[in-house]
């Protein structure tokens, strides 16, 4: 599908706009944003809907992003640069590098990546999965439908097996909404990171958390979590 700039740069703010606020984004704060008539966004949007990168959620709601929405965003469109980012992969070194053990490092990446994130984070240690910051994901308002949290606790009973199985290769894999392998109703997007550690050649690191994501925050904090215990172990 075809894109035009404009449609690109609305597909983008609602997604970073949602991110934050977690309620459908209308037409009259996106054609302020813009400039524009919110009779010409809602044009916008309906062609964004026809394209299935967004949904609404109620008939007099605003739009949320799709699964299909958010991978658009993932794929196609450039991080915008945080001015955070530097400090924040400090944190996460100045973790690990306290620490004299592997599983401990990997530990304190974990732990880190759940804190700077808000996501639960997970990693593979020995065969083992470790998981941290599982009460963080269930504050989350998309989680207040027990339906959703039971999909969730499916999808991590069954993640170690599969991440055993599967083995995914890239550096970064990114696994959003119905991709998951397992859970696909859970609605939380996969973000893990291969590396190589004293326990496996094929060891992850990453996080957790709902489709409502600041992805390439996320993504670019994960990843470099996998390549610095790399480096370091």
């Amino acid at each position: 599908m075809e894109l035009t700039s404009r449609q690109e740069k609305i597909l983008a703010q609602i997604i970073e706009e949602y991110a934050e606020t977690a309620a459908p984004v209308g037409s009259m704060t996106m054609a302020k944003l813009f400039g524009v008539s919110p009779a010409t966004i809602r044009a916008e949007m309906a062609r964004l809907e026809t394209f299935g990168l967004i949904a609404q959620p109620h008939t007099s709601a605003g739009r949320v992003p799709t699964d299909a929405g958010y991978r658009y965003y993932v794929n196609h469109m450039n991080e915008n640069g945080q001015a955070d980012e530097n400090r924040e992969m400090y944190a996460i070194e100045k973790r690990v590098n306290s620490q004299s053990r592997a599983d401990a490092a990997i530990r304190g990446a974990v732990d880190s990546l759940v804190e700077l994130t808000g996501n639960l984070g997970l990693a593979t240690i020995d065969g083992q999965l470790y998981l941290s910051g599982m009460s963080r994901l269930f504050m989350q308002p998309e989680f207040m439908d027990y339906r959703k949290v039971q999909a969730v606790a499916k999808l991590l009973d069954n993640l170690e097996p599969w991440l055993r199985e599967a083995a995914p290769g890239e550096p970064l894999n990114i696994f959003i909404g119905h991709e998951n392998p397992i859970g696909k109703n859970s609605e939380v997007s996969l973000i893990i990171s291969k590396f190589v550690s004293p326990f496996s050649d094929n060891s992850y690191i990453g996080v957790l958390g709902p489709t409502r994501q600041n992805y390439f925050r996320v993504m670019s904090l994960v990843k470099y979590a996998g390549k610095m215990l790399e480096e370091t172990l």
